[in-house]
Formats: structure tokens, sequence, C-alpha cells
């Protein structure tokens, strides 16, 4: 029978942070009815006082003194670790008007909650080992975790401190990290996930294991490394289990994203359209599978419009994705272009433009623009308004791309000795 302290349970909700930034973005109010609705719904659901409070503008409420752990004659006092408060994720104007009903309903569940959790954590210090003092210390992080508590980290940690086995401190510390996620905060996402990375080194199970790399995966995506992301999340198709993260149709559907921009077109074919698990989700997300399919068929007007919609439905609505919108798109269509341009030596702008299904302007100012930026290689012809392919060799290519970082290198460390000297 599995210990009940190794379920994985889904706090803080990750999804009320992700409905949380859908209501703050005025560019999304298309969306902001169903936000509010879920958001309100969600805090009922977790008893979220505390994050109530602070989305309503209010002040935090003075906090009770914590219950301290009676120090043994062999133990000498030592602080506890205790994690830096994390960012508000809360904007400075309120997003949701108060309900003074409902903050008072949520904060006096959370007092009879924590009231019971001390009592019980003082009744295991007192009369009771170490295991149950740690099953008291983790049923408090995790509660107040649930709320969305500042002070979860702090909680947590202290459990960490105090919990002998590896399993449970590795659950421990991903849920940091999820707390991490919820309040955006990248110096403790990165802390974490080398925390978990360590202990799961020790021995963790292959549980653990597939979890982390959903874990390393979505961190890799939120710092815009689409190749390293995509890769663990297609590692981790076939054994998802990190629903406590993320849903598992969200999963698949950044996997797609991800990989179609990260994957050469062999590997596409194999590692996504190929995919059992893919092709499963992708009736529920017919717009990913427009996109994928539209640009290994090359068919580059569909393979358009698919991302014009992809950006306003899946890239600017996502709290991990929406910061890396511009890029994801401008790196898209160059794949695009690239890929449509190695399969000739040269190509009128006309017909260039009417297998995008653009106009010819826009198709020269676009090409041009990565022309001059070195993505792509070829030339623009005004007079015969063709595009010409040009090749570079593999090692004149590597040539070229050491002398510019070099460049880069040396003027960087020119610019240090001047601040230096």
């Amino acid at each position: 029978m599995s210990d009940p302290n190794d379920q994985v349970l889904p706090i803080p909700n990750l999804s009320l942070a992700q409905n949380l930034f859908t209501l703050s973005n005025p560019s999304l109010s298309r969306f902001h009815d169903a936000a509010r609705t879920a958001l309100l719904e969600g805090i009922k659901a977790d008893e979220m006082g505390p994050w109530y409070r602070s989305l309503t503008g209010q002040p935090p409420k003075p906090k009770p003194a914590p219950v301290e752990e009676p120090q043994s004659a062999e133990t000498p006092s030592q602080p506890s670790t205790s994690a830096p408060a994390p960012p508000s994720p809360v904007p400075s104007v309120a997003v949701l008007s108060l309900d003074a009903a409902l903050l008072e309903e949520l904060e006096t569940k959370n007092a009879a909650a924590l009231e019971k959790l001390d009592e019980r954590l003082k009744h295991a210090q007192e009369t009771e080992g170490e295991s149950e003092i740690s099953d008291a210390l983790r049923g408090r992080a995790n509660y107040l975790t649930k709320i969305g508590d500042k002070d979860a980290s702090e909680a947590q940690l202290l459990a960490f401190e105090k919990t002998p086995g590896l399993g449970s401190r590795i659950d421990i510390a991903l849920t940091l990290v999820r707390i991490a996620f919820f309040w955006g905060n990248p110096g403790d996402i990165t802390k974490y996930l080398s925390k978990a990375e360590t202990l799961i080194e020790e021995g963790g199970d292959w549980d653990r294991r597939n979890r982390l790399k959903v874990y390393r995966g979505l961190y890799m995506l939120s710092i815009r490394q689409f190749k390293s992301g995509g890769d663990l999340f297609i590692d981790a198709l076939s054994t998802f289990t990190a629903t406590e993260l993320i849903g598992y149709n969200d999963f698949v559907g950044m996997t797609v994203i991800a990989g179609v921009l990260g994957l050469s077109r062999v590997e596409l074919k194999k590692k996504i359209i190929g995919s059992s698990e893919v092709t499963q989700v992708l009736p529920e997300i017919p717009l990913l599978g427009e996109l994928v399919n539209s640009l290994y068929a090359c068919h580059y007007d569909k393979f358009f419009v698919a991302l014009a919609k992809l950006e306003q439905t899946h890239l600017l609505p996502s709290r991990i994705l929406a910061p890396h919108t511009r890029y994801y798109v401008r790196e898209m269509r160059i794949l695009a272009y690239s890929q449509l341009l190695e399969s000739y030596r040269s190509l009128t702008l006309e017909s260039l433009g009417g297998a995008f299904g653009v106009s010819v302007d826009f198709i020269d100012n676009e090409i041009s623009r990565f022309i001059a930026a070195g993505r792509l290689h070829c030339t623009i012809d005004k007079v015969h308004g063709t595009v010409d392919t040009t090749r570079p060799l593999k090692k004149n290519a590597q040539y070229e791309t050491l002398v510019k970082q070099g460049d880069i290198l040396l003027n960087e460390v020119q610019r240090l000795c001047k601040v230096l000297y």
C-alpha cells in the first residue's frame, strides 16, 4: 500500500496564477469574464484567504506567532532556513472587487484549520517521535501552500529539514518549485530545481525522475530555451504524471509548440506527427495539428494563417509563453522561409509571396530584414524581382559564426576593461 504522504498534491493551484495573468492583462479582455469566474471558484475551493485579501488590495493580516519546536538537551538550537519572500504576482491595483463576507468566511476557515494543525504539531512535539513531527510540519506547510500564503516556502523548508525520507524530501523540493512558479520567482525556481536534481541523483525513483523532466522543461520554455524544453517534454510524453504542475492537454500543446520550432523536419515527423500521445490530443487542439502538418507538408499559406491564430490563442494568453511571443513568431517565419528556399536556387518575389499568401511588398520587406540580420542565406535581385539562395559551405558558416562571436567577446572584454581601469 502506498504511503499517503507520498501523494503529490496539486498545490498551489497553478491554473489560478494563469487566470490572474489573464485578468491582469488588458489585451486579453475577451477572456476576462471566464478568468474571473474560474479565479473566484478556485479561491473558494482552496480557501485562499491570504491570496484573496491581496488580490482585493487589502493590507496583509497580522500573523500569529508560529509554534516553536522545543529543543532537547542533546540538540543545540539552530536557526531554521527560510526562503526569501517571493515577489507577489498581484498587480499594484486590485484585480478583484472585495466581498467582505467572502473574505471573512475564508479567513475564519483558515484560522480554524491552522489552529488544528498547530495543535497537532504541538502534540507531536510533546509526546510523539520525529516521524509524527515531520508529518505535522508537512501538513501545516501544505495547507499554507494551498491557501496562497507567502509563508508557505518557509514552512516547506522547515518541513524539509525535519523530513528523513529521500522521496518525501524530493516531493517537498518540487513543491517549492511550484510555489516559485506560482509567485513568478525565477531565482527560487532554479534554486529548488537544483535541490531536487541533487536529491534525485542520490536515489530518486522512476516516477520522480520523470516528473522532474517536466518541471525542468517548463522552466526552459519560460526562459526561451525552446529546444531544450521541447526535448525534455518529448522525453516525458509517454510517462507524463506531473498533473500537479500542468494539465495533460496543455503539456502536449506546449510539446508541439516547442517541438515544431526546435526539431528538424525528419525529427518532427518521427517525434511529433508520428507520436501516438500527440495524435490522441490534437483533435482537441486542432490549431496545433494545422500548424505542424502545414509546415511539414509545405503548405506555407496555411502555415502562416495557423501561426497568426496561434499567436492570439496560445502564445499571448499563456503566462509561460507570452513574454516570448515575438521571438517565437519571428523564428517560425524564418524556419518556414528557410525550408522553402532550401529547395530552390532562385524564386521570384511574386511566387514566394504567393506561396505564403502575402503581398510582394510584405515578403520583400521581411526577407530583406532577415537577410540583413544574417538569418537567411539569400539575396534579393530587385531588377529581376527574384530571390537567389546563397548556400554557404558548412565550414565557412562555422568560421563566420566564430568570427562574429569573437568580435562580440572582444567588445565585451574591452568594455569591462574600461569599467575596471
